[in-house]
């Protein structure tokens, strides 16, 4: 266990991490108005009409030169029709990557607008591309503020600035509360209940900024007093460290290999339900599945025969190919086995979604069946939307994911652009015992194979979350939990119920 020891101390500068102190540039507490677009609108969401104003503002940082460093863009609607709502919830809501705009949430499940992708079976992949409206958007129970990172939507670093300042874990998250800060003063809303609401990479900031929004000297330096009522994880991936060891992984993401097969055919669908096989799934990885693997090269012959004749009938394999493989069927591999008779591969973001297996290009993201395929139409639709409807005139692309100059130069407290990471649920944890009315709603896909819903279970029950405080939802959808009309209505449901527990 490493020793913590303060060897310097600077107020605003000096950040804890689970690997030790280290000292990290804040991101500018002062911001300065940029450029808004503002328009009115009306829609239905929740079975409520509702009236609200969407506002696209941008705002500039500075350094301490007064030069203006960076340009921040987000997208907030504001409940209009009932007066005054300073004690109306507000969400701060984003994606991840990192180096993610905030385009997912925004154009499949928080905004009031929605990208139409059609459907799991059938998705568009080409234009022309349409939106259609949201009636499961929150708006009608909260004020929506969707957040764009520097490098991703419109936001940008300026040549004043300096990427390093931004793209890192402790960076980005100071960024994040700052932002906050900043946009409770401007329209004037601290004594609104305020939730954060992050998705993949977006549950590591939420978890990091949790944690920095109460301030001190070891982490903003300031005494920033911020508190949340809640934090909202869908798909999380907060333990980015494989704190639970390879063996264990391979045994979290067995129930989610199993609910693809029997999505896809490949187990007896007549013969169980979707949750009872999934539930099998728990049961057998946790009964048969772990023992075996870590007994390891001690298992007999005859066991190990016994242990793949069991998970080939979950996950719709060969015994034989599962003993080849030395029982460890990863889900990387297995999204490539499962179709592979019907020459076609899974989505392991989604893995519902399925591909020719030839042909591939090797590119991890556009060759996945999933993002390959619903990509498209939130791209369209989020340029279509923001021209036409919300009136934005910038210069710049909107940029949903930048790959390059920001996640692959992100640093995890290593350097930029080593790809390791820590076990953030530690942050999370931190800021729920500082803040007992802090409540966390984990969402997870049983159909992603990325961050599954047995990574989702581990990290709850294995980093000291209070039990009582914690709620955890499985949807029938992947890594975006809400694709599909009736997954979004349920999470919105839970969400709507999540909040009102909040009063």
């Amino acid at each position: 266990m490493m020793q913590l020891t303060l060897k310097k101390f600077a107020a605003g500068a000096l950040l804890a991490t689970g690997l030790g102190l280290m000292p990290v540039q804040a991101a500018p507490e002062a911001f300065t108005a940029g450029a808004k677009f503002e328009t009115v609108h009306q829609g239905t969401f929740g079975g409520q009409k509702v009236a609200y104003k969407a506002l696209v503002e941008e705002i500039r940082g500075h350094d301490a030169a007064g030069n203006a460093t960076v340009s921040i863009v987000s997208t907030s609607y504001i409940r209009t029709d009932k007066g005054a709502h300073s004690t109306r919830p507000v969400l701060f809501v984003f994606n991840g990557g990192p180096g993610s705009a905030s385009i997912w949430m925004h154009l499949g499940f928080a905004g009031p607008r929605l990208a139409d992708v059609g459907t799991a079976e059938n998705p568009k992949t080409a234009a022309p591309f349409g939106l259609v409206d949201n009636p499961d958007s929150l708006l009608d129970v909260a004020d929506i503020v969707l957040f764009d990172p520097p490098g991703t939507g419109y936001s940008r670093i300026l040549p004043a600035g300096k990427p390093g300042d931004y793209y890192g874990v402790q960076q980005d998250a100071t960024l994040t509360a700052n932002f906050i800060r900043d946009w409770l003063s401007r329209h004037d809303r601290w004594d609104a209940p305020r939730y954060l609401v992050g998705e993949s990479y977006g549950t590591v900031r939420a978890a990091v900024t949790a944690r920095l929004m109460a301030g001190g000297p070891m982490s903003t330096g300031n005494m920033d007093g911020m508190t949340l009522n809640g934090v909202i994880l869908l798909g999380q991936a907060m333990d980015m460290a494989g704190s639970a060891g390879d063996d264990t992984q391979l045994v979290l993401e067995f129930p989610s290999l199993a609910a693809t097969a029997w999505y896809h055919g490949k187990v007896d669908k007549s013969a169980t339900s979707l949750d009872d096989h999934v539930a099998a799934a728990r049961a057998f990885a946790a009964d048969k599945l772990l023992p075996a693997l870590f007994a390891g090269d001690r298992l007999a012959d005859a066991d190990k025969q016994a242990v793949a004749e069991g998970m080939g009938k979950l996950l719709g394999l060969p015994a034989g190919m599962i003993v080849g493989r030395n029982l460890r069927i990863g889900a990387g591999a297995f999204s490539n086995m499962l179709l592979a008779s019907d020459g076609r591969t899974v989505g392991k973001y989604d893995s519902r979604y399925t591909l020719p297996a030839a042909g591939a290009g090797g590119d991890p993201v556009a060759d996945d069946a999933a993002m390959g395929q619903y990509v498209p139409a939130f791209v369209a639709g989020l340029n279509m939307y923001m021209t036409r409807e919300l009136k934005v005139t910038f210069d710049q692309p909107y940029q949903s994911i930048d790959f390059r100059a920001v996640n692959g130069q992100w640093n995890y407290g290593f350097g930029p652009g080593v790809p390791k990471g820590g076990n953030y649920a530690s942050d999370m944890a931190t800021a729920m015992r500082r803040n007992s009315a802090m409540r966390l709603f984990i969402g997870t896909g049983l159909y992603d194979l990325v961050t599954t819903a047995g990574a989702a279970d581990y990290v709850a029950h294995h980093n000291g979350f209070p039990a009582e405080r914690v709620e955890m939802h499985e949807y029938r959808s992947g890594h975006m939990p809400y694709l599909g009309e009736e997954n979004r209505r349920k999470l919105a449901d839970d969400l709507r119920q999540f909040l009102k527990a909040g009063k």
